[in-house]
């Protein structure tokens, strides 16, 4: 009896698939057969809803089969199938925990598919799986349930942004971490959050302040998992974009026509690809933020209070579960908050001081914090502790050289954001340390020196000022320092525009500027504004230079009237000289040489060799607001002074440089080499070069002595050896 059930239900479940193809092409002539087995369903339902624990396999898999059957043709009989979706729904509400693992996926799978034939929405299909997720014991079932989240977040995020179901599902993950936030289930809305972030379908504000909750949260992975957020979170999403966006090319032909590269040079070749590689990079960088898609950092509400109790909570908080790791994961948030946004939190600062020591271990991630929480509205009183610690702890002629080149690097990161923190006894003593014979050291210390040469070089001794700073301090034009002052924001590289459109006037003359200016606009269908005075300012500076020459083949006046005329002169070009963007409008034209003048001076710049310590500082002096300041650039080439490597690490620097030089090889390298496996023997030319001196010797001195009869016989026989290889 029951093998011929079991066999007539084996019948049934092959005849389903066959079914369900003739019902998706005919569903009005098998309306009757699809009601038999929607009764059948129902009734293995209502059994199962009576006894979930007493159910057998057999009732399972019948059960399991049915429900898929109905899933696939719920839309061709929408009338009788109104409630499968509800009773799918109630069964994984309350039974998940009871569920047989096949039949509890199955479920999940019916739901998506009437997600995807649009019998329920997305908000009913989250509000069912969401709840569950937070709850169910099943650790295989949670990866199923948000990867089935996901996917349907991103389907119907797709076309167009789904605002209202972000909304929802955004309040449900806010008060799943505000209700409780000592539990662990808020580790989910920091999962479904981050990954939605960084596949850019949630850019607004709510989301990062679910995040927000989550770093103020009590549980440890939820703290970690939200400052992490902050911290990689807009790097995530940059490395999952589609490098096709990188449309704009740079044009090497025209780089190297401008910057007048040899072509025959391999290496200043190299030096030019890979200084437009760096180029590229920074121009993606510095336009990656853009006002619809924001840095989580730059969405903050109220950045000052939540740098405040991510300190007091954490940091401060004596009995704070984090370890050191994640202490200093919470340190370098606060620290990039303070950065960026300009915050006050002064009690910060002197939270560093007991950890200031080359003895505490990830000290360089401390100092790195330190100089990232620094910028010109701290109170210089504030930060000359800090840097008095730092000098006295680790700079010293006893301190290794490692270690006085990391805290060279920490005050020289903290002077860059902040100059006025120095004193002069301080930085005299400081800058001593460039004759350091540790390359570490030496470099830390000239680029401290070579930072105060342009911020303050008045705190330098004479011999140590260089010529620039020097000529600057005697006329006046060295830039003063002062507390809380902005420096007035300006277009880049708006001076090589202007100095290049002086090239160009003085080459075509100033009315075929103009109507080269006229045609720009023409192209692009705008009309020029007749009152452009553009010109003007160009006749004015003119005249001063004619004005200035004129005096000069005048009679030599007395030396201090021309000094102070000097001066004077000096002084009414810096008050009255008109900025470009001041003077006219820029056309597309003007912008499109813009970029290129500013392409090719970066790659010029980093072209040139000999300068590249001193570009390096200014590109630490000038690095985006919000880029990070690491650990390993405060260590600098303290690398290079960590004592001697182990053998094992010399022989593989060694396989390394040999196998680079055997990408690199000439032709008769390559020639000789395959000669060598080839069995084949070298010409009595080769074996004569390999040849001892002394045998040589005797044929040298034959050779000296030879006669002009016979030098002409040994020139001949060379002449027809080569006229018979000729003729072969």
């Amino acid at each position: 009896m029951v093998k011929r059930k079991l066999a007539a239900l084996e019948k049934v479940e092959a005849d389903l698939p066959n079914l369900q193809n003739k019902i998706k092409r005919d569903p009005a002539s098998y309306e009757n057969d699809f009601l038999h087995q929607y009764m059948q369903y129902e009734n293995q339902r209502i059994i199962f809803v009576q006894s979930p624990s007493a159910a057998t396999d057999s009732g399972l898999v019948s059960f399991r089969e049915l429900i898929e059957f109905v899933a696939h043709v719920s839309d061709c009989y929408k009338e009788h199938t109104k409630d499968f979706s509800s009773h799918l729904i109630e069964l994984l509400s309350l039974y998940h925990a009871q569920l047989e693992s096949q039949l509890r996926e199955k479920i999940v799978g019916s739901l998506m598919l009437l997600r995807k034939k649009e019998i329920i929405t997305s908000i009913t299909l989250l509000q069912c799986l969401f709840p569950i997720l937070t709850t169910t014991p099943s650790k295989t079932f949670r990866a199923l349930l948000f990867q089935k989240i996901l996917s349907d977040l991103r389907s119907a995020n797709t076309p167009t942004i789904n605002h209202r179901l972000n909304r929802t599902l955004q309040t449900d993950l806010h008060n799943l971490v505000t209700s409780d936030k000592s539990s662990p289930k808020a580790l989910w809305a920091v999962k479904i959050t981050r990954e939605m972030w960084k596949r850019q379908l949630w850019t607004d504000a709510k989301a990062v302040e679910i995040m927000k909750e989550c770093a103020l949260a009590e549980e440890e992975k939820v703290i970690v998992g939200g400052v992490r957020f902050f911290l990689g979170g807009d790097k995530e999403r940059e490395e999952l974009e589609d490098e096709s966006s990188d449309e704009e090319r740079i044009d090497m032909g025209k780089l190297k026509h401008q910057i007048g590269v040899n072509k025959k040079s391999k290496k200043a070749g190299r030096k030019l690809e890979k200084a437009a590689a760096i180029v590229k990079r920074k121009e993606k960088k510095k336009n990656q933020p853009h006002m619809l898609n924001f840095s989580a950092l730059h969405l903050l509400h109220d950045p000052q209070s939540f740098a405040e109790d991510l300190f007091s909570r954490h940091l401060q908080n004596t009995r704070s579960k984090l370890n050191l790791e994640q202490k200093l994961q919470v340190l370098q948030l606060v620290s990039r908050l303070i950065g960026l946004h300009k915050l006050t939190v002064i009690s910060f600062y002197s939270y560093f001081l007991k950890y200031l020591t080359p003895r505490q271990p990830s000290v360089t991630s401390f100092l790195a914090s330190l100089a990232q929480a620094t910028h010109n509205l701290v109170p210089p009183d504030v930060l000359e502790p800090l840097l008095q610690k730092i000098a006295n702890e680790f700079i010293s002629e006893a301190a290794a050289g490692e270690v006085a080149a990391a805290g060279l690097n920490a005050i020289r990161e903290i002077c860059v954001r902040q100059p006025l923190a120095m004193n002069e006894t301080l930085l005299q003593d400081l800058v001593m340390y460039r004759k350091s014979k540790d390359k570490g050291v030496m470099m830390a210390a000239k680029g401290l020196m070579g930072l105060y040469r342009q911020v303050g070089a008045e705190m330098l001794k004479k011999r140590d000022r260089g010529k620039d700073a020097s000529l600057n301090l005697k006329s006046g034009d060295q830039i003063q320092h002062r507390y809380g002052a902005e420096v007035a924001g300006e277009i880049e590289g708006l001076d090589l525009l202007e100095k290049w459109k002086e090239e160009e006037r003085r080459n075509k003359g100033l009315e075929e500027g103009e109507e080269d200016d006229e045609e720009d606009w023409a192209a692009w269908n705008i009309e020029e504004d007749d009152s452009d005075d553009s010109g003007g300012w160009i006749n004015v500076e003119s005249d001063d230079e004619i004005n200035i020459s004129d005096s000069e083949d005048e009679r030599t006046p007395k030396k201090p009237k021309l000094d102070e005329n000097k001066e004077n002169e000096q002084e009414k070009r810096d008050k009255n000289k008109p900025n470009l963007a001041m003077t006219r409008i820029l056309t597309p034209a003007d912008l499109a040489k813009l970029q290129e003048l500013r392409t090719t001076a970066s790659v010029s710049s980093l072209m040139k060799g000999h300068k590249s310590h001193h570009q390096a500082q200014q590109t630490n002096a000038q690095r985006h607001v919000d880029d990070p300041l690491t650990a390993a650039e405060i260590e600098g080439l303290a690398s290079l002074s960590q004592g001697k490597a182990t053998r094992a690490q010399k022989m593989a620097l060694l396989q390394q440089q040999k196998d680079e030089r055997e990408e690199h090889k000439s032709k008769a390298a390559r020639k000789k080499e395959r000669k060598a496996e080839q069995g084949k023997s070298t010409t009595n030319k080769e074996k004569a070069r390999k040849k001892n001196f002394m045998m040589t010797l005797g044929k040298a001195r034959k050779k000296g002595k030879m006669s002009l009869v016979e030098q002409r016989k040994v020139l001949k026989a060379g002449e027809n050896q080569q006229r018979g290889k000729k003729a072969r």
